[in-house]
């Protein structure tokens, strides 16, 4: 009795199982970099001598920054951070991009396959490279061995080829996303902490106010100072932040409609020619 041939086989695995963006995987050291430089910065240049007159007034932009107290570093590094992730989110999804225009080489991988020239849309994969061209690549290579199939049905054709489709854009999206879910947050938080220094600072201005006698200048000077530089940081820091994760946002969300398009496109070919 012969043996029974199996109804379907585990579709086509990518070619390698590793993301083809770029990008710093741990963004704790980010952190604690930017903090590093920030505390040396605030204390070795912002709080010079040289900022200062000898009744430890500031003389300038710089030493008014220091009167905002303790609470500017921690600000700084948060600004610091959204600036380093938005550069490094720049150069990661430049290289998911690839190298030519999305937009040309759907059409023309759309274009090949209308031909039934497999080798010619994978020669467009290598020349385009990034996210887009690596889950077309995965597709086509599934897209041949279920061409040269000969034991399953349409239907177990197709559902192998989508599941290829799946896993590749599955492997490629965490990589598109990563260190975002960080300046999300700092969206809210760098405004909350500019909050609590503008409360301190203002704390300090009512105690200045409050004491007998005539107010002190310079304990009323310092509160307002530590307020409004701690509101200026945090603005800025929520601000930058809101500008950057919606910016590469929408710039994942253009990928992932390219991912989709070709995709569902070299499905429905296949449905189409077999």
């Amino acid at each position: 009795m012969e043996a029974q041939k199996p109804n379907a086989k585990p579709a086509a695995k990518p070619a390698s199982n590793k993301t083809n963006v770029p990008g710093i995987k741990n963004a704790f050291w980010v952190i604690v970099v930017c903090a590093i430089i920030c505390v040396l910065l605030f204390i070795f240049w912002f709080g010079n001598d040289m900022h200062f007159d000898e009744d430890g007034h500031p003389q300038n932009l710089w030493g008014t920054v220091y009167k905002g107290g303790f609470i500017v570093p921690i600000l700084q590094t948060l600004f610091l951070t959204v600036i380093v992730i938005s550069f490094e989110r720049w150069f990661a999804l430049s290289a998911a991009k690839g190298k030519g225009s999305i937009d040309k080489f759907v059409a023309n991988v759309k274009a090949r396959l209308a031909a039934n020239d497999i080798e010619g849309a994978q020669k467009l994969c290598k020349e385009q490279k990034g996210s887009v061209a690596a889950v077309v690549s995965a597709a086509l290579v599934t897209y041949k061995q279920m061409d040269e199939n000969k034991e399953l049905s349409k239907e177990q054709k197709i559902t192998s080829l989508q599941k290829s489709v799946e896993e590749a854009t599955a492997l490629e999206m965490p990589a598109l996303q990563q260190n975002l879910p960080i300046v999300a947050t700092l969206t809210t938080l760098g405004t909350l902490v500019g909050l609590l220094g503008t409360v301190m600072g203002m704390i300090k201005s009512f105690q200045a106010l409050a004491q007998s006698g005539a107010p002190d200048s310079t304990e009323l000077s310092t509160g307002i100072s530590e307020a409004l530089i701690n509101t200026a940081f945090g603005i800025a820091t929520g601000a930058f932040a809101v500008i950057s994760y919606n910016f590469y946002t929408n710039k994942i969300d253009n990928l992932t409609y390219a991912i989709d398009e070709i995709g569902f496109s070299i499905v429905q070919t296949f449905a189409a020619t077999h």
